[in-house]
């Protein structure tokens, strides 16, 4: 009896105590992991934690238990729909959901949740389908633990509060939902009422790091040499928490922070190929072949020249054929069905509507990002890949794979590369007021670095110089890295001119970027002064010395072109040949694009990392510099 009171005893301890630090929800149709995360200020990963079952499938009704969150009770503006109205509309031939949706200005979601026969039926000419009319209700939702106010210091980032508060970035973000970019000194923001003996300090004895999407403690071993043990060490809260995405961990002073993983060793693909199946790919781009007159030799050349969406298309098909043949010799064979999308969302549509994409195993393009995300959204039912040859897509679907690095990674893996450089350094960092948030950035990441910023005119206007005098007692005897941050041609043409009179012996001068755009490459840019000052940037891809290379890629198309490619001849090239070598080595393009594959070819590589609730990424980034005049990898 004693035995059966004590245990009713310790359950009801239990229950109390759960009721205490955790709530349950319940889950209504449309929602997923992430947006009820979102909705209590937790993470996916802390949901998982606690209802591991979620990682395979989520159905309406069900039960989750949601740990309480640390970080708010404020109240929020919320804005829900409401349904207001319907109304009928009879779908007319080769109109689709999409269309639909664009017509009246709704989700695609929506329809369907109001037309439930649309989840398992496709859409048919004749249909009658309800068409919901919403108004939109602002509610005040308030959360469960209370916030403090906290003035930000001097040099204090995103992260450092963050950390400061025991806190992720994205939770300080949901903190304060119009907080910009830079923190600046004095600014005011919401942080969790914790006791100031509570508050982490940030020491210089240490290095910090963000976690990003989907990582886990092998991958943080393999990218910063620190093992599972050290970082529990150091950050005792991993125990209970397990990584987060937007955790900052302490790391010892000597972890080798890298943004990337530089040490992924090369895959060579063609090694390892089992699937040998014939590949089905579809190539859309812009050739608009319709405005060509193929009667005159003279106009069609024309056309090449000035047609600049024309002259790229044909240049990475050019480099798709070769790498076709090149796979072909390896046994891979290609089903290859050129589209031309003629750059009009209406071709698009009738393309979609006419072919059959579903046993597709992937298709490349469309060129132009809206046109790619019109493919991806109507593919994505299918499970067709679509990948974007050149630009950002609009939106990372789950079937898109975005294979050029994005302008946030190039900046992280310029930063890492001059962290890596382990030998004492003084930094400098020349900005106009457009790139203030970069520079600040910079400054966060390398805190003695000095900012040197544009002059203004009587007016207060940007001047886009600096003078002589500005740069006095400003470089020291030994390494002085320089950080150039504009797209002001005249701005850049002042900084370089000068800091190249500075670059005398004794005083080494090397001059870095983290966005290199054609600021840097105007007629008042000297390409001795670059090359003077090993001019370093982080690029989506090396250049291949074209004139003297032997690689089998360039002779063969010197051989059936009679010219050497330019980099969209070698870009279609590099992505075709990359993309038939996946599809061979795996059962499909999903599963041959884990984060540890990382290949290479003439002037390209890729490794592909998934996002938490979305597509595939490229993560592999050159750093780049001026050698002697010519352009080559930065070791």
């Amino acid at each position: 009896m004693k035995k059966l009171i004590l245990i009713i005893v310790v359950l009801f301890c239990s229950i109390s105590v759960y009721a205490q630090d955790y709530k349950t929800h319940k889950v209504k149709q449309g929602e997923t992991i992430k947006s009820i995360a979102k909705l209590y200020l937790v993470t996916p990963f802390d949901i998982y934690a606690l209802n591991p079952d979620a990682k395979k499938t989520i159905d309406e009704n069900t039960v989750l238990i949601i740990p309480t969150s640390r970080v708010k009770n404020e109240p929020v503006p919320k804005e829900t729909k409401e349904v207001v109205s319907f109304k009928t509309h009879k779908v007319r031939r080769k109109e689709t959901l999409f269309s639909i949706s664009k017509k009246y200005n709704v989700e695609i979601e929506d329809i369907k949740k109001y037309n439930t026969s649309l989840y398992s039926e496709n859409l048919r000419k004749g249909d009658k389908i309800k068409i919901p009319k919403f108004k939109t209700i602002v509610n005040k939702v308030s959360f469960s633990n209370t916030i403090k106010k906290y003035k930000v210091l001097p040099k204090e980032g995103k992260w450092r509060v963050a950390y400061k508060f025991g806190i992720t970035v994205p939770e300080l973000e949901a903190l304060n939902p119009k907080l910009g970019e830079v923190l600046q000194p004095g600014q005011k923001v919401n942080v969790p009422n914790i006791s100031d003996n509570e508050e982490k300090s940030v020491e210089e004895t240490y290095n910090y790091y963000t976690v990003l999407k989907s990582e886990g403690y092998m991958a943080l071993n393999r990218k910063l040499g620190v093992t599972q043990k050290d970082l529990e060490a150091l950050n005792p809260e991993l125990k209970n928490s397990g990584l987060k995405l937007g955790m900052i961990l302490r790391l010892p002073q000597n972890a080798k922070i890298e943004y990337v993983i530089k040490d992924v060793e090369k895959t060579n693909l063609s090694h390892s190929l089992r699937n040998l199946s014939t590949k089905k790919i579809a190539l859309m781009l812009p050739y608009r072949t319709h405005k060509i007159d193929v009667d005159s030799v003279a106009e069609a050349k024309k056309r090449i020249r000035t047609d600049r969406l024309l002259s790229v298309s044909l240049d990475f098909h050019a480099g798709a054929l070769i790498a076709i043949d090149s796979a072909k010799r390896l046994g891979i064979s290609t089903d290859l069905k050129v589209f031309d999308t003629r750059n009009r969302p209406s071709e698009i549509s009738k393309i979609l509507s006419s072919n059959d994409f579903s046993e597709y195993d992937a298709v490349i393009g469309p060129l132009l990002p809206k046109n790619l995300d019109r493919v991806a959204a109507e593919l994505k039912k299918d499970n067709v890949p679509v990948v974007s040859p050149y630009s950002m897509p609009i939106s990372l679907y789950s079937n898109v794979f975005q294979t050029v690095p994005s302008s946030d990674l190039l900046v992280e893996t310029m930063i890492s590369f001059v962290k890596l450089d382990s030998m004492p350094r003084h930094m400098v960092i020349f900005a106009d007021s457009k790139h203030k948030a970069i520079s600040d950035k910079l400054v966060t990441e390398f805190p003695l670095a000095k900012q040197i910023f544009s002059r203004k005119n009587k007016e207060g206007k940007e001047a886009y110089f600096v003078y002589q005098t500005d740069l006095e007692n400003v470089f020291k005897k030994g390494k002085n890295i320089v950080f150039l941050e504009t797209d002001n041609e005249g701005f850049a043409s002042n900084v370089i001119s000068l800091i190249n009179g500075l670059n005398i012996e004794g005083t080494e001068i090397i001059l870095m970027t983290t966005d290199k755009n054609r600021a840097f490459e105007g007629r008042e840019i000297s390409n001795y002064h670059l090359s003077n000052l090993k001019f370093h940037y982080p690029s989506v891809n090396k250049t291949a010395d074209i004139a003297t290379s032997r690689n089998a890629f360039i002779r063969a198309y010197r051989r059936e072109y009679n010219v050497s490619p330019n980099k969209y001849a070698v870009r279609g090239f590099d992505l075709t040949m990359d993309l038939l070598l996946r599809l061979a080595s795996d059962d499909d393009l999903y599963k041959a694009s884990s984060s540890d594959v990382e290949t290479e070819y003439v002037e390209n590589k890729f490794r592909y990392s998934k996002k938490t609730f979305g597509g595939y990424y490229n993560e592999a980034v050159y750093v780049v510099k001026y050698d002697n005049l010519i352009i080559v990898e930065a070791e």
